[in-house]
C-alpha cells in the first residue's frame, strides 16, 4: 500500500490527514496553538510552537496506522497566507509568526493605498494591513532597531521548511499573496523591493509549487517516522488549494469556505484584476489563478455571540448534552428570514473584502423593541453571510460569471440552517462536500502532479463526494433582495465613523 500525507498549517491549528493514493482519507490529527492578541492589532504566533505541531501531527498519522517509511511517497504542504517572519544574520527569529489578522501596519497601509494602486495591480494582493509588504513597511517606520538587524522575512511555511531542509524558499502560490512578487513575472518587484529599501536575497527563494525538497538529515526524517528520501512537496497556500480540494479549479465553480474567518474563491486561467481594487488574484500553479475576495469575520463572530451574549443557551446546551452551537441555531430558525429588518454588519476584527479597512466595526442596525434575543441571533448568522454576498457581487463584476455553483467548506457547513441561508441569498445550489480537510487534499494532488502520477486535476472528479446539496427558496431570495442595497450603504456611510471609533478604541489601549 503506498500512502501519502498532506500538512494544513493554519492560523489555530496544524492538521496532516493520511490519504492512500487513490485518495481515501486514512487517518488525520490536528494541534491547536494559542493566538497572541495582547491589544486589539496584535495577533501573533509562536513559529516554533508551530514547527513541532507539523513535525507531531505528521508523527501520530504514521503511528496511528503502522506505516512504514518507504509506504509514504511524500508529505505536501498548505499554509496559511500573509504571516511574516524576520530573522537575523544567525538564522535566528527576531519576531514572532505575525498573522493576517493582525493590524498594527493599518497606519502605513491606508497611505499605500491613497498613494500606490499601481502595486495592487502589479501584485493582485489588495492594499491592506494584512500584507506581508504593509508588515515590512511598518517595522522599516515603526521598528527600525529590528528593520535593520534583519537577514530574511520570511513567512511560516518557508520557517518550517527551513527548519525541515535548510533552505529559504516560498512556493510561488504564497509569494502572490505577500504583495511584492510581479504576477506577470513571478519574481520579487524590483520597484517594490527597493520602497521597502530591501534586496531580493532577504527574501525566500520563489519556487513552483510542485517543487521537491528533502530533509536535511536523517535524523529529523527518522525521528517523523520517515525516509531522507521522502520528499517534501512545498506545495501552496491554504485558500487555493481549498479550491482544489473540492474540485472546484473550472470556470463558474465558487468555494465558499468559512472557519474562524472566511473566503469566496474561483479558478481563472489568466490574472486578473479588478478596477475598484476589492479582489486578490493568487496564484495556484503554471496556469491557474484563483480570484476572490477574504474576510475576518466567519465563525469567530458566532463564537462571540455565543461566549458574551449567550451564557445561558450555552449552560442548557451543556445540561441537555447538546452541542452549543446547534442550539444557537435552532433559537435562530424560529425566526423568519430577514430578522423583521435587523441587520448585523460582523466587522468584530476589521475587515478584508469588501471594505478592505482594519477600522471597520460591528453592529447591529435597525433595533427596536420588538427584536428579542433570537433577532440577534438570525441577523448575527445572515450578517456573516450578507458580507460574504457582498464580496461576491464584486468578484462577479470581476470575473462575469453569470451560471456558477458553490461549495460550502469550514465548520459552518455543519449548521442546516447556515447552509440555506447561503442558498437563499445567493440564489444558488449550495452543496458541501464530504472532504473537509480540502485544503491538505489539495496539497497531495499538487503532490501527485510533482512526482509525474498524474497530468492534470481531473482525478478528484473521482474522489470528491456530496453530502448535502440546497436549492435556494425564492420567496426568501426576494427578501434578502430588498435588504442587500440597505447592508451594503450602511457599511459605506460608516466609513468616517469606523476611522474615529477606532482611533479612540486604539487611544485606550495604549
Amino acid at each position: 500500500m503506498q500512502y501519502m500525507i498532506g500538512v494544513d498549517i493554519g492560523t489555530t491549528s496544524t492538521k496532516a490527514v493520511l490519504y492512500t493514493v487513490e485518495g481515501e482519507m486514512m487517518y488525520q490529527a490536528h494541534i491547536e496553538y494559542p493566538l497572541h492578541t495582547p491589544t486589539v492589532d496584535i495577533s501573533e504566533e509562536d513559529p516554533d510552537e508551530i514547527v513541532q505541531a507539523v513535525k507531531n501531527t505528521i508523527k501520530q498519522v504514521i503511528v496511528a496506522k503502522g506505516i512504514q517509511a518507504n509506504e509514504i511517497k511524500f508529505v505536501a504542504l498548505s499554509a496559511q497566507m500573509h504571516s511574516l517572519i524576520i530573522m537575523d544574520d544567525d538564522h535566528h527569529r527576531l519576531t514572532n509568526s505575525i498573522t493576517w489578522a493582525d493590524n498594527r501596519a493599518q497606519i502605513v497601509a491606508e497611505r499605500l493605498k491613497a498613494n500606490n494602486i499601481q502595486l495592487y495591480e502589479k501584485t493582485g494582493t489588495p492594499i491592506h494591513a494584512m500584507s506581508p509588504l504593509s508588515k515590512i513597511l511598518w517595522f522599516k517606520e515603526h521598528q527600525t532597531n529590528i528593520f535593520h538587524r534583519a537577514s530574511c522575512f520570511v513567512d511560516i511555511k518557508s520557517y518550517v521548511l527551513f527548519q525541515l531542509t535548510g533552505r529559504w524558499v516560498i512556493d510561488v502560490s504564497l509569494a502572490s499573496a505577500t504583495g511584492m512578487m510581479n504576477l506577470k513575472t513571478r519574481q520579487w518587484d524590483q520597484e517594490i523591493l527597493n520602497l521597502l529599501n530591501i534586496n531580493s536575497n532577504q527574501l525566500p527563494e520563489i519556487v513552483p509549487t510542485t517543487e521537491q525538497l528533502w530533509f536535511k538529515n536523517q535524523e529529523i526524517a527518522q525521528d517523523l517516522g520517515l525516509s531522507q528520501n521522502t520528499p517534501i512537496i512545498v506545495g501552496a497556500s491554504d485558500g487555493v488549494l481549498s479550491n482544489l480540494g473540492v474540485n472546484r479549479f473550472r470556470k463558474g465553480e465558487i468555494a465558499l469556505t468559512i472557519g474562524t474567518s472566511g473566503a469566496i474563491r474561483t479558478v481563472v486561467d489568466e490574472p486578473i484584476i479588478d478596477e475598484a481594487g476589492r479582489t486578490f488574484c493568487y496564484v495556484l500553479d503554471e496556469s491557474h489563478y484563483v480570484v476572490g475576495g477574504p474576510v475576518n469575520n466567519g465563525a469567530v463572530v458566532l463564537r462571540w455571540l455565543k461566549e458574551e451574549l449567550l451564557a445561558s443557551e450555552t449552560e442548557t446546551a451543556k445540561r441537555l448534552n447538546k452541542d452549543s452551537y446547534a442550539l444557537i441555531t435552532e433559537i435562530a430558525e424560529t425566526v423568519e428570514p430577514g430578522a423583521n429588518g435587523l441587520l448585523f454588519h460582523p466587522y468584530l476584527t476589521g475587515e478584508r473584502a469588501p471594505l478592505w479597512t482594519s477600522d471597520a466595526r460591528g453592529s447591529f442596525i435597525g433595533l427596536t423593541l420588538a427584536h428579542q434575543k433570537e433577532h440577534m441571533i438570525r441577523a448575527v448568522l445572515e450578517g456573516v453571510i450578507l458580507n460574504l454576498y457582498s464580496v461576491f457581487r464584486a468578484l462577479n463584476e470581476v470575473i462575469d460569471a453569470q451560471a456558477f455553483q458553490i461549495s460550502a467548506t469550514g465548520g459552518f457547513a455543519k449548521s442546516a440552517l447556515w447552509r440555506q441561508i447561503v442558498a437563499d441569498i445567493f440564489d444558488a445550489q449550495v452543496d458541501v462536500p464530504v472532504e473537509q480537510e480540502s485544503s491538505c487534499l489539495g496539497a497531495c494532488v499538487v503532490g501527485l502532479k510533482s512526482i509525474g502520477e498524474i497530468d492534470d486535476y481531473e482525478i478528484l472528479n473521482d474522489w470528491t463526494e456530496t453530502t448535502y446539496i440546497h436549492e435556494p427558496n425564492k420567496d426568501n431570495h426576494q427578501i434578502y433582495q430588498q435588504l442587500v442595497p440597505i447592508f451594503d450603504d450602511i457599511a459605506q456611510s460608516l466609513t468616517h465613523t469606523y476611522r474615529e471609533l477606532a482611533q479612540f478604541q486604539r487611544s485606550k489601549n495604549h
